[in-house]
């Protein structure tokens, strides 16, 4: 796997995408306040959709609390929710200038992700 793009703060990487083929990617950050167990390997995990705009409001629907739509540093649009266990969940939308296809570092301009919980849900 290739290095597509790095992540830089205070003009150090710390982050990075790996290219895994397709429109497949992984992420990777250094997290020096980590700890591992059982628990909290994964920080979080994503998915792209087509339309975030129709995402976003279907997950409203559903009675789940969900952030705004963000156009992020590698210019894909992203939201976020979080599973009834704590694990936060990244959809995301590639645009014509996504960092992911174009290349080219980019300066994280976050420094935390929201954490949201599910509110209620409605079965199908």
């Amino acid at each position: 796997m290739d290095t597509r793009f790095n992540f830089l703060r205070d003009g150090k990487i710390f982050g990075f995408y790996l290219d895994c083929g397709g429109r497949s990617h992984v992420e990777v950050f250094e997290n020096s306040e980590a700890s591992y167990s059982e628990r909290n390997q994964i920080n979080h995990f994503c998915l792209e959709v087509e339309d975030i705009d129709a995402a976003i409001a279907h997950i409203r629907s559903m009675g789940v609390e969900i952030t705004p739509k963000k156009l992020a540093c590698d210019d894909t649009y992203q939201a976020w929710i979080t599973d009834p266990n704590g694990m936060k969940i990244e959809l995301f939308e590639y645009t014509g200038k996504s960092a992911q296809f174009t290349g080219g570092d980019r300066v994280a301009d976050w420094q935390r992700v929201p954490t949201l919980k599910v509110t209620s849900a409605r079965s199908r």
